[in-house]
């Protein structure tokens, strides 16, 4: 029984310092380990524990005579120990019990299974589609970086044709070119007014591409010039004839 700290005989109990106080804290200690050994000797099973403790002394328990289903295999030729069959190539043991313990109705663990599954696969399927963007996301980057590297090189083609087309042309006294863009721009001309950058624009508003081609074109036929040997050929026949190709990728 607990000690009444109310009562006089706790109240005249020693509470000096020193020992004293040493003894009432190990008699403390004492006291709750009494009163939680009472509370584990009191405290009620519930009705599940209960349940599983008189399952599993059963199952552990083997059937006997009193068992009707037992009998009824002993008179069919059973013996205990012997697999099941004619021949005896049955199972030996029992099926185990799957107690069911939840409050989720029948097909709830399926349920869930191929809720998890379907997630996975979900997953799997984002990953799949994460790691095809990130390789078309690659592909595109090397095609657009392979393409500004060949926009350069085609800029810097036209620039030498506008070069030698500037030369080939001053030394014919052309002093004006046949398109403005057949020349090279003076630095001073990116300073012009909005309204001559916007004639210009629409009047030049052809590729790098088209422009190498017409430029080239005009080179060969006015000058015979091949801007990709770098040579003046005597006339169009001794153009034809000596020059490799018309294309830089004849040439290359």
């Amino acid at each position: 029984e607990e000690e009444d700290y109310m009562s006089d005989l706790f109240i005249k109990q020693d509470v000096r310092p020193g020992v004293p106080m040493a003894r009432r804290a190990r008699e403390a200690v004492r006291r709750e380990e009494r009163q939680k050994a009472a509370n584990e000797r009191n405290r009620q099973r519930s009705v599940k524990e209960e349940e599983k403790e008189r399952r599993e002394a059963v199952l552990k328990s083997a059937l006997g005579d009193e068992n009707k289903g037992f009998a009824l295999l002993q008179k069919m030729g059973y013996r205990s120990g012997q697999g099941l069959g004619r021949s005896g190539e049955g199972i030996v043991e029992p099926i185990p019990l799957n107690i069911k313990t939840g409050r989720s109705g029948l097909g709830h663990e399926e349920f869930k299974k191929r809720k998890a599954e379907e997630k996975l696969e979900n997953y799997r399927q984002k990953l799949h589609m994460k790691k095809q963007a990130n390789e078309q996301a690659a592909d595109q980057f090397r095609i657009r970086f392979k393409n500004k590297q060949e926009e350069r090189k085609m800029e810097g083609d036209l620039r030498k044709s506008q070069r030698a087309c500037q030369q080939l042309d001053m030394q014919k006294d052309i002093q004006v070119p046949k398109e403005i863009w057949y020349w090279l721009q003076p630095e001073e001309e990116d300073q012009k007014d909005e309204e001559d950058k916007d004639d210009e624009c629409t009047s030049s508003d052809l590729s790098v591409s088209a422009k190498l081609q017409i430029l080239t074109a005009y080179l060969r036929e006015e000058h015979f010039y091949c801007i990709w040997c770098g040579t003046t050929y005597e006339d169009s026949e001794d153009l034809s004839s000596n020059c490799p190709g018309d294309s830089a990728a004849d040439h290359d």
